[in-house]
């Protein structure tokens, strides 16, 4: 039997096989890079949320797999967004996989993020205007990138840079994270500690001391915080 799981993990199963996210597989079928969000996966009360028979369809054509492949993807038995070895896929009858499979997440230029129209509530991406660039594996879905531009997140990081930001990772005190304030610049700053009101974080300057280095928000002035996962310098 079809379950919720096990159809969304197809779709993010076909995607890899494809060298594709799931933004990116949503993309090439002419669908809105969103449709496959983890975030459109469960309605805001909590219900689960099925992908259309249209868009399924839609997907099938654009990687020119038929429906029982896709069938066969259902039942591997991973879960969305575990890494999965090949013989799991062999043994439903669906061709081998190379390992490590290749991995792309969407990519912005940092200066452009600020505007709003690019990310979801939850902080994942959203809309169009988005590339991608190839990375090393990772696990999950709703990963992205961001182009480091201009000198606003030295010294860490520098003009050219790319970070990746992981909106499902669990950030901890000491982890880089990205804040987007309602108003103005996303900014990047050292978790501390946050509380049901304030967010506590640090300066990425190991130079600043003291009082020099905290910074306190407001979590109603934010929209949202991610956790930074890698980068390239």
């Amino acid at each position: 039997m079809l379950s919720h799981e096990s159809v969304w993990c197809a779709i993010d199963l076909l995607a890899r096989k494809n060298g594709l996210t799931p933004s990116g597989l949503a993309r090439r079928a002419g669908l809105d890079p969103t449709t496959f969000n983890p975030s459109k996966r469960t309605a805001g009360d909590g219900r689960p949320r099925w992908p259309s028979m249209e868009s399924i369809a839609k997907i099938l054509s654009a990687t020119q797999a038929d429906l029982s492949e896709f069938v066969a993807l259902t039942g591997s038995g991973a879960e969305a967004g575990d890494e999965v070895a090949a013989d799991d896929l062999t043994a439903d009858g669906v061709e081998d996989l190379p390992l490590p499979l290749p991995q792309t997440v969407p990519l912005l230029a940092s200066a452009e993020a600020g505007a709003g129209g690019f990310f979801d509530d939850g902080g994942y991406p959203l809309g169009s205007g988005w590339n991608e660039v190839p990375l090393p594996s990772l696990r999950g879905t709703g990963d992205y990138a961001l182009k480091v531009t201009g000198d606003g997140m030295l010294p860490l990081y520098r003009d050219g840079d790319i970070v990746v930001v992981s909106p499902r990772t669990k950030v901890r005190r000491g982890d880089r994270i990205i804040i987007k304030p309602h108003s103005g610049e996303l900014t990047v700053r050292i978790f501390q500690r946050k509380t049901t009101t304030l967010l506590e974080t640090r300066s990425l300057d190991g130079g600043a001391k003291g009082d020099a280095a905290k910074t306190t928000i407001r979590l109603s002035e934010i929209d949202w915080i991610a956790r930074i996962i890698w980068a390239s310098q």
